[in-house]
């Protein structure tokens, strides 16, 4: 076994022995007095694939508070990688078959790698999801990734085009009408996080929720969902730091956005 693919399973041996325990957790008798714990998850497994690594953020502590949220809300076998190193150049050895797709109902993104310009990988990744139908959910720098390539099959991917941020503020964040995001709050002023300038939306793309920003007054998409080749696409541009991912709504977001996905 090759050392790129023993760390794969490594981690992914990591992430299912961390739902075992969650799981075994809430079978355990409650102590007395305590309040009922709430039952497991219900329904088929779901085989889901996080993708991360590269530039800037804590991708062990997302990658858990991803779990976590999703623990008690849908049954998941998880295989979470972290590749890449940390610069802006990352490319993931998860992504060198091109069947790397294959037997998973939900691929997350989290991926920092703004300096690749391989239009051959960049490809590969996308047509993982358009030939299986792969739905995906896109978190934060992941709408950063690739932007030196000058064609477009990332940007058609995600549903956008953006190539910068603003300064870091509280984002003050309103809610549209949408099934995916029904009963969050209108509005939200997230844990200082950033506004990633949406310079195009592509056809097909509907906003979820939007902020205007500081810096031009402009109000841009921040939650957002299409269809690429039969797959269903979740993505928001917020998730930049540790407050934001520990911050109840956006949780919640997650939530929402991962079932959205997989039609749950």
């Amino acid at each position: 076994m090759s050392r790129m693919r023993r760390a794969i399973v490594a981690v992914a041996i990591v992430a299912a022995a961390a739902s075992i325990g969650a799981q075994s957790g809430e079978r355990g008798q409650a102590p007395a007095g305590a309040a009922p714990r709430p039952a497991a998850p219900q329904g088929p497994r779901l085989k889901v694939l996080v993708v991360s690594g590269g530039c800037c953020h804590d991708y062990a502590l997302q990658g858990k508070i991803l779990m976590d949220v999703m623990a008690k809300t849908l049954p998941v076998d998880w295989t979470v990688v972290v590749q890449g190193g940390t610069g802006t150049r990352a490319k993931f050895p998860v992504y060198d078959s091109a069947d790397w797709a294959k037997g998973y109902d939900l691929v997350v993104h989290n991926e920092c790698s703004a300096d690749v310009d391989d239009e051959a990988f960049v490809r590969r990744i996308t047509e993982g999801h358009r030939a299986g139908h792969i739905p995906a959910v896109v978190i934060h720098c992941s709408m950063h990734s690739y932007r030196a390539l000058q064609t477009d099959p990332w940007r058609e991917f995600l549903g956008v085009t953006t190539r910068r941020h603003t300064q870091a503020h509280h984002v003050g964040v309103t809610f549209k009408p949408h099934p995916a995001v029904q009963g969050l709050p209108e509005t939200w002023s997230t844990p200082i996080d950033e506004l990633y300038v949406i310079e195009k939306f592509w056809p097909g793309a509907q906003a979820l929720a939007t902020a205007v920003s500081p810096e031009d007054q402009k109000e841009y998409p921040l939650v957002w969902v299409h269809e690429y080749g039969g797959a269903r696409v979740f993505c928001t541009t917020l998730g930049h730091g540790n407050e934001t991912w520990n911050d109840p709504v956006f949780q919640d977001l997650l939530r929402r956005g991962f079932r959205w996905a997989v039609n749950k």
